[in-house]
């Protein structure tokens, strides 16, 4: 099961910098936000739309991206390292650290455009790296869909059992931006599937080259 974490912190950061660089930006963050600034970091960096003046929050558009390492308390913050802590390095491993990056960082931003577009017509705010969280499940399910051979029973499991108890989580906690959820988790699955199909359209043609 690829998801057990068995690595000591230097092994970790070794093997998966980027993920480390996205736990600590995220600690950091927060830390230093709660603690010093008196959550101003947040004010200034949570995305944030109004009907009338800013209909999809494009005045300040930097805040599509720093919402992702904003959190708005304690416990939304340490369950969504959790979740990259242990979900995110079989990713990171699998696809190396441009792609992975890039696979992370367009799940959060789609997750926060397709909230925008829902709720347009109010005013709303939110934070959190969960677009890009669901971003890394939807990759996952791509695989244990589409590529069972590639992964392990065990892991194809606890991939389904996480989106189908985190889907319900979404759907009852009034606070939870489900949209982000879905964009994100979309545009994890889809990135996937692009890049299957390049490394395979790459493969097809290294072997056509050979004949």
């Amino acid at each position: 099961m690829i998801f057990l974490r068995n690595e000591n912190f230097r092994s970790y950061v070794r093997l998966y910098p980027i993920t480390a660089m996205i736990l600590a930006v995220n600690l950091i963050v927060f830390i230093f936000d709660a603690l010093l600034l008196d959550k101003q970091l947040t004010e200034r960096g949570m995305f944030y739309q109004e009907p009338e003046l800013d209909r999809y929050g494009l005045s300040e558009p930097w805040r599509y991206v720093t919402s992702m390492v904003l959190h708005a308390g304690w416990e939304h913050l340490l369950f969504n390292c959790f979740s990259i802590l242990v979900f995110a390095p079989p990713l990171e491993k699998l696809l190396g650290r441009i792609r992975y990056l890039t696979l992370y960082l367009a799940a959060g931003l789609a997750g926060n455009v397709l909230s925008a577009v829902v709720h347009a017509g109010i005013e709303y705010g939110s934070v959190g790296a969960s677009g890009a969280i669901y971003g890394v499940f939807g990759a996952f399910l791509f695989l244990a869909v589409f590529r069972k051979f590639s992964i392990d029973e065990a892991t194809r499991k606890t991939i389904y059992m996480t989106l189908i108890f985190g889907l319900i989580y979404s759907v009852l906690s009034p606070n939870i931006n489900i949209w982000a959820h879905i964009g994100g988790g979309i545009a994890g699955l889809a990135m996937m599937g692009i890049i299957v199909a390049g490394k395979r359209g790459s493969k097809s043609r290294a072997q056509g080259g050979y004949r």
